[in-house]
């Protein structure tokens, strides 16, 4: 009995450096989100970067098992041990970030920001195991701490799946490129499915039996409706179409041979990551009741960034001659059906 009644002592004693361990991470996470890398002075080798990093992911993996299944059973953990895992996790995250920090800003902003999030995913998800692991009752294996080692684990072989090669932000660009593309394939879809003749956009909400039937015009669209949502799904369709178009330049002719090929990669990868928002906001307000204001203002918002993707590509290194044809006619028909869109909400200003 004497035992047991210090047992919760010793055991919160013995938890006492994953607290610190705790607020160590935190340092370490607020600082990779507000620092920039550092442009050091050796000369920067990207073979050697990523052998690094990989490493290093490699090793926080490891070191996020061992301390997991030190808290995941009898026998008590002496607070020695708790001390030496802590700190073998403290210097594997540390070693992480400063990897992170040889990255300098020439390499490519896109690039940099994908190493970024994969590097903060870790230090964000070991974070989380340690809470896990001062929270549950003592000496037990919960489920959360199952979750958190096996979210430490896959953050860590995220980095398998970072663009590289010797076209890296080039990689990094076309990788951004494809994920928007997946959202905007995804909203036209849906919006698409929604406005099938006939069909109540509300169909798969449930009946409210208090409520009754929902007969009432909010939930249905208007003919007028459905014309203006058209040419707002035809602005959806360019937005795909530019997405895709731009996704096929930037891997036949994205170079990174020069500083001024590197930013106009970037500035590309910047703009066209405006696209999906914009283009999740338009289909948002199509829903009815329809605000034909709110439409007409979500669509010029979207009309305006494919204007400026199609500009950007233009002037940049991707698009030589022969592309220019698909550029024009985009341009054409973004104008088209924001024309379009006026008209029929003229009566809105």
């Amino acid at each position: 009995p004497v035992r047991e009644r210090w047992a919760p002592a010793a055991a919160m004693e013995a938890r006492e450096p994953l607290r610190e361990l705790g607020g160590a991470l935190r340092a370490v996470l607020a600082r990779l989100r507000e620092g920039e890398p550092s442009e050091g002075r050796e000369p920067f080798e990207l073979p050697r970067f990523w052998d690094a990093l990989g490493q290093t992911f490699k090793v926080t993996s490891q070191e996020a098992t061992k301390l997991s299944l030190a808290f995941s059973g009898p026998p008590l953990t002496s607070a020695e041990d708790c001390r030496k895992l802590s700190g073998d996790v403290q210097n594997a995250i540390l070693a992480v970030a400063t990897v992170y920090y040889w990255l300098p800003k020439g390499q490519g902003t896109t690039l940099r920001k994908m190493v970024r999030d994969a590097t903060t995913e870790v230090v964000e998800g070991m974070i989380q195991l340690t809470e896990t692991i001062l929270s549950a009752p003592l000496e037990s294996l919960s489920q959360e701490q199952l979750i958190s080692t096996g979210g430490v684990w896959e953050a860590c072989e995220q980095v398998s799946s970072l663009p590289r090669g010797e076209h890296y932000n080039q990689a990094a660009v076309a990788s951004a490129l494809a994920s928007c593309l997946g959202v905007v394939k995804d909203a036209l879809e849906e919006m698409e499915h929604a406005l099938v003749e006939g069909q109540d956009p509300y169909s798969d909400i449930m009946e409210d039996e208090e409520l009754g039937f929902r007969g009432n015009r909010d939930t249905y669209w208007s003919e007028a409706d459905r014309k203006l949502l058209s040419s707002c799904v035809g602005l959806m369709k360019a937005s795909k179409a530019c997405l895709k178009k731009v996704l096929g330049v930037v891997k036949a002719y994205g170079k990174v041979d020069s500083p001024e090929q590197i930013a106009q990669l970037d500035d590309l990868a910047d703009i066209a990551n405006e696209i999906s928002p914009s283009v999740d906001e338009l289909a948002l307000s199509m829903y009815p009741p329809v605000n034909e204001l709110a439409v007409r203002l979500n669509a010029a918002k979207l009309a305006s960034v494919l204007k400026k993707v199609l500009e950007i590509t233009k002037t940049s290194h991707v698009c030589p001659p022969s592309e220019e044809g698909w550029v024009q006619f985009l341009t054409d028909a973004v104008d088209h059906n924001m024309n379009k869109i006026k008209n029929f909400t003229q009566g809105q200003l």
